[in-house]
């Protein structure tokens, strides 16, 4: 076990601000001070108090990019201009629009299972107006600070930004880190794919929103030389989607990855599969965002062997997404920056409910090849690959199964139950007070992100974490919550990789899980 805890973002920490009242003047440092209005790009952002942590300086419903309506629908993002108006950054904005369920009356729930679900899968109030970030931070005198950038996932088809799951406050409050997260398009609104238009415009939403990071963070107290961006599920996948779109200027310093037909439109009168596409699109931008999403809900899933896949996804142009990502990677056609892979030990745990909903059953070992081929095995070949080109990679791998994130009994480490770990948001999902070992293992996982983004080549080395070596495989995988432990196990991964070469690089057994 690695005998290392301390909140590492804060060891080179000089003095902080933390005033009790909004807008209070730091007495030792007076320019800094909470919610400062910051100037930007888009204009002089105006922030507030955190809610639960007084300290920390709160942004919500930045704009970086313009509204998506009208002739942007379906187009690449375009940057907010600035009316000149102060912005009062004090309300989140509202989700993409998505379409979204409540969770299904899953035999064996937890009282707090369906809370938890809502706030991971069901979202906010929308609206088609929704292209804004978030970000948190403390007013400081030490040095600018590392910057954690998230993105949402949710099959890129539901979630945002608006999320018990991804508030910023508790992370930022005991790191000395600046956490941003941020919507983007989703549905048939990221990924049209009609042509004649750009495709993935939500991948092009996540490059702006990096582009507008990297412009203005240094306002906030952030270092924009010192940017991760770090996501889960969709959101994993748009990391690594991101590291081969943008590998001659990434912008970014590191990477971390939680891991990964629209015939019905007719029913709008907008045509069918023979109309010109070019009208098809005139009159979809007619139509109220509302009478669109609608739409999309009678689009039938796309068959995969384990769950249901949406259809509005990405889809190649060989610009944003590529066809061929295995050969790619064993050629190393991707950004040379550091990276960090996380899964969860039993990501089924999560799924198991989406197939409950489907009225799917799948036999243990189908789930056992689902957990591989979409993530254990995938993670494993992802850093693998960098390893081989000499891009520093770790592997960790996540077990905590804490009582208040249960969903059932069985449910175990399952898809995404990391995330309020990771954020210090744990209570604030699950309604139910952390135990103490939790708030310790909390307090450390977002320790360890911090050290990776403080310095992404050696933060992980300086604090005991042995990067993944192909030729020294044992006890390379990090075990995080391992039996519900504060700290970090070093497991071999071979335990946990049984299976993967009888896949032969093949994913299809893990289709439907993003």
């Amino acid at each position: 076990m690695v005998q290392f805890w301390k909140p590492i973002g804060s060891v080179a920490l000089l003095a902080t601000c933390l005033p009790a009242v909004w807008s209070q003047r730091c007495s030792d440092h007076p320019d800094k001070h909470i919610g400062a209005t910051v100037k930007t790009t888009s204009g002089s952002i105006a922030g507030h108090a955190a809610q639960r942590k007084l300290g920390v300086s709160e942004y919500l419903g930045i704009p970086y990019a313009a509204a998506p309506v009208g002739d942007l629908r379906f187009a690449a993002p375009v940057a907010y201009e600035s009316n000149g108006a102060i912005i009062r950054a004090d309300s989140y904005s509202l989700d993409c629009p998505a379409n979204s369920a409540q969770p299904p009356d899953y035999p064996g729930f937890t009282p707090q299972a369906k809370q938890i679900m809502r706030d991971f899968t069901t979202g906010n109030e929308q609206d088609e107006d929704c292209l804004y970030m978030n970000i948190w931070t403390r007013p400081t005198v030490s040095d600018r600070k590392p910057v954690l950038m998230f993105i949402h996932g949710g099959r890129f088809t539901i979630g945002g930004a608006h999320s018990a799951y991804y508030d910023g406050q508790g992370l930022a409050d005991h790191q000395d880190v600046v956490v941003v997260t941020f919507n983007y398009r989703l549905n048939i609104f990221g990924f049209s794919g009609a042509p004649g238009l750009p495709q993935n415009v939500a991948l092009l939403d996540q490059r702006m929103a990096v582009e507008w990071v990297h412009q203005n963070i240094a306002g906030f107290g952030g270092d924009p030389d010192r940017i991760t961006i770090f996501g889960q599920s969709a959101g994993g996948a748009s990391v690594d989607y991101y590291s081969y779109a943008w590998k001659a200027k990434p912008l970014v310093a590191g990477l971390i990855s939680h891991f990964r037909n629209s015939s019905e439109l007719q029913t709008l009168d907008c045509g069918n599969a023979d109309s010109e596409s070019n009208e098809v699109v005139k009159c979809l931008r007619k139509k109220s965002w509302e009478e669109v999403v609608k739409a999309t809900a009678k689009v039938p899933f796309a068959p995969s062997p384990a769950l249901p896949q949406p259809v509005f996804h990405p889809t190649v142009d060989n610009i944003t997404v590529f066809s061929d990502y295995p050969s790619r990677s064993r050629s190393g056609e991707f950004a040379s920056i550091p990276y960090l892979a996380n899964s969860n030990d039993y990501e089924p745990g999560f799924y198991h409910i989406s197939a409950f909903a489907n009225n799917i059953s799948l036999s243990d070992s189908a789930w056992d090849r689902f957990n591989l081929a979409g993530f254990t095995c995938a993670s494993k070949n992802a850093v693998e690959d960098r390893m081989a080109y000499a891009v520093p990679a770790w592997q960790s791998r996540y077990f905590g199964d804490w009582d208040s994130q249960r969903l059932y009994s069985g449910s175990g480490a399952y898809h995404g139950s990391d995330i309020p770990m990771l954020f210090g948001s744990g209570e604030e999902v699950t309604g139910i007070p952390n135990s103490e070992a939790q708030d310790e293992y909390s307090r450390y996982m977002g320790a360890v992100w911090v050290a990776f983004a403080s310095d992404p080549r050696h933060g992980l080395e300086n604090i005991g974490w042995p990067a993944f070596d192909p030729s020294k495989p044992k006890r390379t995988l990090v075990g995080l919550g391992y039996k519900n432990g504060t700290l970090a196990n070093f497991l071999d991964p071979a335990e946990f990789e049984k299976g993967c070469a009888a896949l032969h690089g093949s994913s299809l057994p893990g289709k439907g899980g993003f």
